[in-house]
């Protein structure tokens, strides 16, 4: 019963990885440029394909929205990049993520914000754009939130629920709402501690 079990979990597992790739090439119909062996989750959204690019074997888990807000917005996710599911990347500007760095559920990542100039109403306002840069090899915990102008570094883990509001220093772990410096990762060269 149980080596039943396994065959169709793996028969249902490789359908899952099958379709995720069939989705993939019709992202890349659309206009996505789109590296070899990606794979994206059902019921993942994006709007102007043409804006994104996607490395070599990046998983989009399911319910994934990468927003581009503008025709000359621009979203990088490198080489084995892994969204969980339930992610939003909002870009008006620039969003660019490193190699093998792993987004887990309900994050949310975006490039801009909606101005408050007196005078204006909100829905008035302009945005201002500045870009977001993560780097590789890092891990943002479930439901983290990344603002305008962050710059998280190589290495770096930001705890669940944290809100990051500025830059975070390579191989160090952060967490908090504003995400602030807990400790180095262990076997990280401590000469380059940023605080």
């Amino acid at each position: 019963m149980i080596a039943a079990s396994r065959h169709v979990e793996r028969a249902r597992s490789l359908w899952i990885l099958c379709r995720g790739r069939i989705v993939a090439h019709l992202w890349a119909w659309r206009g996505a440029r789109i590296g070899e062996k990606t794979a994206i989750g059902r019921q993942c959204t994006v709007d102007r394909p043409w804006c994104i690019e996607l490395g070599e074997r990046v998983l989009l888990e399911a319910e994934v929205y990468l927003k581009m807000v503008s025709d000359t917005a621009s979203l990088q996710l490198s080489d084995y990049v892994f969204l969980g599911r339930g992610v939003e990347i909002d870009v008006l500007g620039a969003v660019a993520v490193g190699a093998h760095t792993v987004i887990a559920p309900r994050c949310f990542i975006t490039d801009h914000n909606h101005g408050t100039l007196q005078g204006l109403r909100i829905d008035q306002q302009p945005c201002p754009i500045d870009p977001v840069v993560i780097g590789a090899d890092v891990w943002l915990g479930t439901g983290v939130v990344v603002l305008p102008g962050v710059t998280i570094g190589d290495g770096a883990v930001v705890g669940a629920n944290s809100v990051v509001t500025r830059d975070v220093a390579p191989m160090t772990v952060v967490a908090g709402a504003p995400a602030r410096f807990l400790c180095m990762r262990p076997g990280a060269n401590h000469k380059d501690e940023n605080r």
